[in-house]
């Protein structure tokens, strides 16, 4: 039996989605941790909120990296073995960094501090966008964006997400989206939707924020990875730290290929996948891209014991 875990990004966040692990004293200790480090007083912000608050990027990112990290400690620390394989949807690939021990705790909260700071500001408020497609295959949605594109006034629309098979999240200028959300209806979407998102993640308007992510990159030590990652971007594991880091910033302006990630695990006879971190997102999609592959979550304290009694007894 072999196992991968794979750490969720933004889209997970929910106020109290810390509750089920109060008895086990690293997940405090790792917030904590992460508020002396960043300034910000995390544990309060995801017991207490406010929504705005938590779901602000700047907040989100560091407080979803903190809670993933906090999630893999205590499986450790409770006797869990070590996955063969890690994966993390877009912000979760920092997670995974940190799990493989490439990346320390302390730089990684600030690196993705730096990320949701550029991100936020390269594309002003009311300019980009994204949204959810359901219900069309990979090639409707790419030739959608691409007539969307190709009308040549200046606004772009691209996929960012392919999250499984039917599920795809586009991104670009707002007026591009709108357009695409109508032309995917008119094709039989059975639900085109805009996200509550400001920031078109994973789109070429992200290019200012991965230039000036890339150069923070540089000032970062990053070692290669103890257990490997499979990228979101070209769905392969690197060892060189050079590599790594171009493609993290290259993450920004180039889709999430969630779909093809669990697919290689399946090819890679990976029997399980273990979501680490609050909720079940990850769960969901990973169902419906492969039905064999067996999904876990440890979304509180008794569901970590029980799956390492499970990975035990395979």
């Amino acid at each position: 039996m072999k196992f991968a875990f794979v750490f969720p990004g933004q889209g997970s966040q929910s106020i109290g989605m810390m509750h089920g692990y109060t008895d086990l004293p690293i997940i405090q200790e790792t917030f904590q941790e992460a508020s002396d480090i960043l300034k910000q007083d995390f544990w309060s912000m995801v017991n207490s909120g406010p929504a705005e608050d938590l779901n602000l990027t700047l907040n989100t990112q560091p407080l979803m990296l903190a809670a993933g990290v906090a999630v893999y400690r205590a499986w450790i620390s409770l006797g869990g073995k070590e996955p063969v394989f890690l994966a993390g949807h877009s912000l979760g690939e920092y997670t995974a960094l940190v799990a493989s021990e490439a990346l320390s705790f302390a730089d990684a909260l600030s690196l993705v501090h730096f990320r949701a700071q550029v991100m936020q500001q390269a594309v002003p408020e009311g300019i980009g966008g994204m949204a959810a497609i359901l219900g069309l295959d990979d090639e409707a949605i790419t030739a959608i964006c691409r007539d969307i594109t190709n009308k040549g006034n200046g606004e772009s629309l691209e996929p960012a997400n392919f999250n499984s098979p039917g599920q795809i999240v586009i991104a670009g200028h707002k007026n591009a989206i709108l357009q695409g959300i109508e032309l995917a209806k008119s094709k039989g979407a059975k639900r085109a939707i805009m996200l509550p998102m400001s920031i078109p993640s994973h789109c070429s308007l992200m290019k200012p924020a991965a230039e000036r992510l890339q150069l923070q990159l540089q000032r970062v030590t990053l070692q290669a990875p103890n257990i490997p990652i499979l990228h979101n971007t070209d769905v392969k594991s690197h060892s060189d730290p050079a590599t790594i880091k171009e493609i993290l910033a290259q993450q920004l302006i180039r889709p999430v290929h969630w779909v093809d990630t669990i697919r290689a695990f399946a090819a890679a006879e990976i029997t399980h996948v273990i979501e680490c971190g609050p909720g079940k997102v990850l769960a969901g999609l990973n169902k419906r891209i492969d039905q064999n592959l067996q999904q876990l979550s440890l979304t509180d304290s008794e569901a970590i014991k029980q799956a390492i009694n499970d990975v035990r007894a395979l």
